[in-house]
């Protein structure tokens, strides 16, 4: 079975439903200068995030949003449109890559795989779950790749 979603899907997956190979597509999510302001004025005020002027003499070359803002914005499309996994998406580690600078105008959305299902050897009822989420834009540039390790639950059994 393959459990692919569209934005939006209701069903929630819990262990027994997802298999390696398993895709997921996020909604969207337009980015503007306002945001990558916002954010960077709070979490990472650097000025290649916060001032469009002085971004343009940067290793950037203009305004780019941090990372962390790319990464914090992936979660919630993951959360709000991507993998809908009943007991929450549980992260427990992985690896982050930014190859490409998330500017105002891109028009997010998320692309993750199962590529690994590992059962818990010391927890019954879990497994260990690693995805291949890639973060693009609308022009299909991959802006930030993360690999998650994500704690997934069994369906509970009824009493």
């Amino acid at each position: 079975m393959t459990a692919s979603t569209e934005a939006g899907a209701k069903h929630k997956l819990y262990l027994e439903d997802l298999a390696v190979g398993d895709r997921f597509t996020s909604g969207e999510h337009a980015l503007d200068v306002a945001q990558i302001k916002a954010f960077a004025q709070q979490f990472d005020p650097q000025p290649f995030h916060t001032d469009e002027e002085a971004a343009k003499a940067t290793f950037f070359g203009g305004l780019a949003a941090s990372g962390w803002h790319t990464a914090a914005l992936t979660m919630k499309l993951l959360v709000d449109s991507g993998i809908p996994l009943a007991d929450g998406i549980i992260g427990s580690g992985g690896e982050l890559q930014w190859p490409k600078p998330t500017r105002p105008g891109d028009v997010l959305h998320v692309v993750g795989e199962v590529v690994d299902i590992t059962p818990s050897r010391s927890k019954p009822g879990r497994a260990m779950v690693t995805m291949r989420c890639q973060t693009l834009n609308q022009r299909g540039e991959v802006l930030q790749a993360f690999t998650p390790k994500l704690v997934v639950h069994s369906r509970p059994t009824s009493a």
